[in-house]
This record gives structure tokens, sequence and C-alpha cells, in this order.
């Protein structure tokens, strides 16, 4: 009885040849290759946008925004390139920017303090000259009144984002595509071989 479903399930899947089942999956593999590698020149060309905006002092969050919602969904998109800087995207100069901003703002500020201190010892030491009590008033004033460069975190300009390993994009259907055919390519000759070894023991 068993003998008859599995040679009635063979005579439905006889006329399907597994090699039309190879050859697509052979089409869908290559599909999925371009379309993986389409995948990364895409992430590259947004990583580069993003390079450009630092540099230029543009839009550098709407061009983060566009990279990490690629690379989110996505195959084949995460941002190392090999060449050891992590993590790889790295907004060098804004963060100089930042820094110097931050450098000119105590320089500018302290320059006003000296400049107050000055003032306010010359009218608490009118007869005093250089050697005086006046300098050390202007040290004490200046030591008390004056700020410092407030350190800037390097890690909130430092990103990384990685893509998940299978994403529903044209890449990843294709992929379980290939996969499923390829399956169905070994089931489909394994099913033909024990079906003929069967009707040999025959």
């Amino acid at each position: 009885m068993a003998k008859k479903h599995v040679h009635s399930a063979w005579s439905k899947v006889k006329p399907l040849s597994p090699w039309y089942l190879l050859v697509a999956a052979v089409i869908s593999g290559a599909v999925c290759v371009g379309a993986m590698r389409q995948n990364n020149l895409t992430m590259v060309k947004l990583r580069d946008q993003v390079f450009v905006a630092d540099k230029n002092n543009g839009d550098v969050e709407t061009a983060l925004r566009d990279l990490r919602s690629f690379i989110y969904s996505h195959m084949n998109t995460n941002l190392d390139s090999g060449n050891g800087v992590k993590p790889p995207i790295q907004l060098k100069y804004r963060y100089d920017r930042l820094v110097a901003a931050e450098k000119a703002r105590v320089t500018t500020t302290n320059n006003q303090i000296y400049t107050e201190a000055q003032h306010y010892c010359e009218k608490l030491y009118p007869a005093s000259f250089s050697g005086g009590p006046r300098v050390p008033c202007i040290k004490n004033y200046v030591s008390s009144h004056g700020i410092n460069e407030q350190p800037i975190p390097d890690s909130l300009y430092k990103f990384d984002f990685v893509s998940p390993a299978w994403t529903p994009d044209l890449a990843g259907w294709s992929l379980a595509i290939t996969i499923i055919l390829t399956l169905a390519f070994v089931v489909r000759l394994g099913l033909e071989k024990w079906v003929k070894h069967d009707l040999a023991g025959n």
C-alpha cells in the first residue's frame, strides 16, 4: 500500500525535471548575488554622503538617518571596510569644529575676564604699578573667575550600524528562493534515485 502511494506521488512529480529546479536555483542565486552587491554599493554611496556632509558642515543628521535606515533594512550592508577603523563612521570634522569652538569660547571668555581683572585691580590699587599688589590681584581674579575647556565626548560622534542576517528585500527573497529551489532539486533527485532503486528491487 505504501509503495502504491509512493509511486502515485512519483508519477505526479516525475514530469518536473530536477534540472529545471537546478537552473532556476542558479538564476535565483545570481539575482541574489547581484542584489547583495547593489545593496553594498548603495551603502558605500550613503556612507560617503555622511563623510561629505561632515567635511562640509552640511546636514549630517539626515545623511546618518538615511544610512542607518538603509543598513537596517538591507542585507550585506555592514560598514566594516577592513581598514581597521573602529567604529567605521567617525564625524572627525564635526568633532574638530566643536573642539575648536570650545577653545575659542574659553579663550574669548578668559580674555574678557583678564580685562575685567585689570579694571578691578586698578580701582582697588590705583597707586600700584608693575611689581606692586596689582599684579597678584589680577592673577587671583583671573584664577578665581577664569573658566576651563569642557571635554567633548568623542563617542557621541562615532557610529557603527550592523545589517541583519536576512531582510525582506530583493536580495533576501532571492536568497530564500535559491535555498528552497536547491532543496527541492536535492529532494527531487533523491526521490528519483530511491524510486528507481525500489523498482529495481522488484
